[in-house]
């Protein structure tokens, strides 16, 4: 038995390559979603229509073809389905035969290089749009679902993005084929058809990490806030990665959040805040920071953790007198979480380590002490900060 999992390109026709061409004609039997097949209608062959992939599996198990070719959209190594088919075919060994996917069709016909692109899917899911638009000079979102190119726009002026140039290909390789292009500010109310993509073209896009940002950049209130040395540390110990989930308990004006989340471009950030004040501070340096991959969660942090997700990360800046309540809950949840807690009186740091011995949970305690300096007429005075115990989980 032969199985071939083929790459069509965009319209099984104009974008066809000729290996694929070639397995598509050896195939006793053509499999594919209904405009897959279509291109293919008058070739006499006989054909599956199906695009879930166990029941594909199926079909070949149960009918075992001696030679069969899986048509896939674009090419089958881009968001495709072909991954997860690949894995319930594995048996038979099939051969994965690639195609024209969408961002090389769009950007050749743009004449852009694509070499630095970051591709996020938005087909029936949700992603962060304006956190990877700020982090990259060019996002290429795969539509599909509620999320039009409209959708995108609106999020992105709603971060005050406006002036991101975008492309919208509609129908692409097909008769219908458009292109259109233009600020964010002039997609917010354009319909588009539901084979859609899109480009983002940000100059401005973020040329380095943001870390150890300056406490003037943060938009502030009479609210307490990690400063910029402690927060440095506390971050980079936390081991933050691109998917990570996490949470910020007790965010204060939101920068420690803020800082995770522009390292968890394709994660989330959960910033937990009982003061009112607060969290309109968390929601204002959200937007300026562009990362909509921050969710505020306001109210009592033992109340709100039963509604978050399981965690990869947590640092707690604030409990609210429930540090044993949020550290139990977060460990159930992931015992190999990584986690770190900052306290500024004994008795936190005493309470914090009480919890990690009970559970058998192993510290490094640092103190941190910042000394800035100031200016008294000639003179250059130091002005000394209150110290932090920094307590973070020694993962073994």
């Amino acid at each position: 038995m032969k199985i071939y999992i083929v790459g069509i390109g965009m319209d099984g026709v104009k974008t066809l390559t000729a290996e694929a061409e070639k397995a598509i004609a050896e195939a006793d039997v053509l499999i594919g979603a209904e405009r897959m097949l279509a291109p293919f209608a008058a070739a006499g062959k006989m054909m599956f229509t199906e695009y879930r992939s166990e029941e594909i599996a199926r079909y070949i198990n149960e009918n075992k073809p001696v030679s069969a070719a899986v048509l896939m959209s674009g090419d089958c190594g881009f968001f495709s389905g072909a991954k997860k088919l690949i894995e319930l075919l594995s048996d038979y060994s099939p051969e994965i035969i690639s195609g024209i996917s969408s961002p090389v069709y769009l950007c050749s016909k743009l004449g852009k290089d694509w070499s630095d692109c970051c591709f996020v899917s938005l087909h029936g899911k949700k992603a962060n749009i304006v956190r990877n638009v700020r982090a990259h000079r060019m996002t290429f979102f795969l539509l599909g679902g509620d999320i039009t190119a409209a959708e995108v726009c609106k999020r992105l002026c709603s971060y005050g993005l406006d002036d991101i140039l975008v492309y919208v290909g509609e129908e692409l390789g097909y008769d219908g084929e458009r292109i259109s292009s233009g600020k964010a500010s002039e997609f917010t109310d354009v319909r588009t058809s539901g084979l859609s993509v899109m480009l983002c073209e940000n100059s401005e896009y973020e040329m380095t990490l943001l870390s150890g940002i300056s406490d003037e950049e943060f938009i502030r209130g009479k609210v307490p806030m990690t400063k910029s040395e402690v927060r440095t540390v506390v971050v980079a110990g936390l081991g933050i990665c691109n998917d990570s989930i996490c949470w910020d308990i007790g965010s204060g004006t939101g920068s420690v959040a803020v800082e995770m989340a522009v390292r968890c471009v394709n994660g989330i950030v959960c910033a937990v805040e009982r003061n009112a004040e607060a969290v309109d501070l968390i929601n204002k340096n959200r937007i300026k920071f562009g990362c909509d991959n921050i969710n505020i969660y306001s109210g009592d942090a033992k109340d709100i953790i039963n509604e978050l997700p399981v965690p990869d990360v947590v640092f707690v800046g604030g409990s609210g007198g429930h540090l044993c309540e949020i550290i139990e809950k977060a460990y159930s949840l992931n015992s190999n979480i990584r986690l770190t807690v900052t306290a500024v009186s004994l008795e936190t740091l005493s309470e914090c380590s009480a919890i990690f011995d009970r559970l058998g949970l192993e510290s490094d305690i640092t103190q941190i002490a910042v000394t800035r300096t100031r200016k008294v007429g000639s003179h250059t005075m130091f002005s000394a900060e209150n110290p932090v115990y920094i307590i973070k989980r020694k993962l073994i």
